[in-house]
């Protein structure tokens, strides 16, 4: 008889694991939500002046990965939620014009039967369906996205085929729908970085119109750094329209809280000693923090950690990093594209000027520029300035020397005359 091999049993007991306070996850909210308390003033003013018929600059968070810019957006949510709002999530993706607007569409549906129930629907809520279900026509002829809304497509509404003016059209229906229900609409929008050009503009064209109506819809996003820069370029007024609050790593005061205050909820200290070294080692990037309180928990007999518990952890911690957070995107690249990343981590873990890392590689500045330009099209890399890149997450340059010890530069492939070298 074939023996089926049982898993190995835990070596942590189950009441230790089940009262870990700590969340190392993708956009999970952590226990002690520190440092942020301006970006969350922000956001209540915003409400608060649309609310009384006011205008006031929305907010594109931007960060490193990690920071939490997911989970502000969340806290956001809780906080509109609890205001009434009708609140719309979207992450975006690397999508053509015909899915993003399934998307949007998708969810403003949602925020029309959310102001209103089909019953009580006045000839507004009637007209804003109708802009909808134009806004989507030509990407669902079948009509399978608009079942329910049970009216026709409204025409000379949202079908001019330019997303800009079709997007403006569909949110002046819904906004003026939910200032008859004094209400409002937020549209939280994640990874803003990965909206193309033309949607980008859209959104910025569409939310001046807004603001310009004095209507309660408003759009708030987050993403990487080089978001402000993106929306300028899309439309010169956005920095008029958005404030740009960049979040990173958090104070050592703030640090010490994100990591203390979780473990006091369950009972246990960490001794000082043991906090500084745990923001020595981790920055106070709240990710890492969030990585190593979830190991040292794990091992700890407590009730007050010391810093030699803590050190222990760090082997494993670094591991858990390695294999999972910092290997998943080397995996992504290419051979070039990795050898490119090697050389700016042998040049530090500072923003580098592409014709320095060309030098390093033994290439030129218009050989390499296709690949930086993937690498940031992929978000491993962004532009902080003209001419430099950095890396999207911290200690990403001490990984890539751990995980690749010697920089080897592929040769220089030569193609046919009609493609040129790479």
């Amino acid at each position: 008889m074939r023996q089926v091999k049982r898993p190995k049993r835990s070596n942590v007991p189950m009441v230790q694991a089940l009262t870990n306070p700590y969340t190392p996850n993708a956009g999970a909210e952590p226990q002690a939500v520190v440092g942020r308390d301006d970006q969350l003033s922000s956001f209540d003013l915003l409400l608060a002046r649309i609310e009384s018929g006011r205008t006031e600059q929305s907010m594109i968070i931007t960060g490193l990965r990690g920071v939490g810019k997911t989970v502000l957006l969340g806290q956001f949510r809780s906080k509109a939620l609890a205001r009434e709002w009708v609140v719309l999530e979207l992450e975006v993706s690397k999508n053509d014009e015909s899915e993003f607007r399934r998307d949007l569409a998708t969810r403003l549906r949602t925020a029309l039967f959310e102001l209103s129930p089909k019953a009580r629907w006045t000839d507004r809520f009637k007209h804003a369906a109708a802009v909808l279900k134009s806004f989507t026509v030509s990407v669902d002829a079948a009509g399978n996205w608009s079942a329910g809304l049970d009216v026709e497509a409204a025409e000379g509404f949202a079908d001019h085929a330019n997303l800009a003016l079709d997007l403006t059209d569909v949110l002046l229906a819904i906004g003026e729908a939910a200032a008859e229900r004094r209400r409002g609409v937020v549209l939280l929008l994640d990874e803003v970085q990965f909206l193309s050009k033309p949607q980008l503009e859209a959104v910025i064209e569409a939310l001046h119109k807004m603001v310009q109506r004095k209507l309660p819809i408003t759009m708030v996003g987050a993403g990487l750094p080089q978001i402000a820069e993106l929306a300028g370029d899309a439309k010169s007024y956005a920095e008029r329209l958005f404030k740009f609050p960049a979040i990173g790593n958090l104070s050592a005061e703030d640090a010490r809280t994100a990591l203390s205050r979780p473990a006091a909820d369950e009972g246990v200290t960490f001794t000082e000693d043991a906090l500084d070294e745990a923001v020595t080692i981790t920055g106070g990037y709240p990710y890492f923090l969030q990585e190593l309180g979830y190991a040292v928990w794990t091992v700890a007999a407590g009730p007050a950690i010391t810093r030699d518990e803590l050190m222990l952890t760090v082997p494993g911690y670094e591991a858990k990093l390695d294999e999972s957070f910092f290997r998943v995107r080397l995996d992504r690249a290419t051979e070039l594209q990795r050898a490119y990343l090697r050389a700016m981590a042998q040049l530090g873990a500072a923003p580098q000027k592409a014709s320095d890392v060309a030098d390093l590689m033994g290439r030129t500045s218009q050989n390499l520029g296709p690949t930086r330009a993937e690498l940031i099209n992929m978000g491993l890399l962004y532009t902080p300035e003209h001419g430099y890149a950095a890396f999207t997450v911290p200690h990403f340059d001490r990984f890539l020397l751990r995980a690749i010890p010697e920089l080897v530069v592929p040769a220089l492939r030569r193609r046919g005359p009609r493609e040129g070298a790479d």
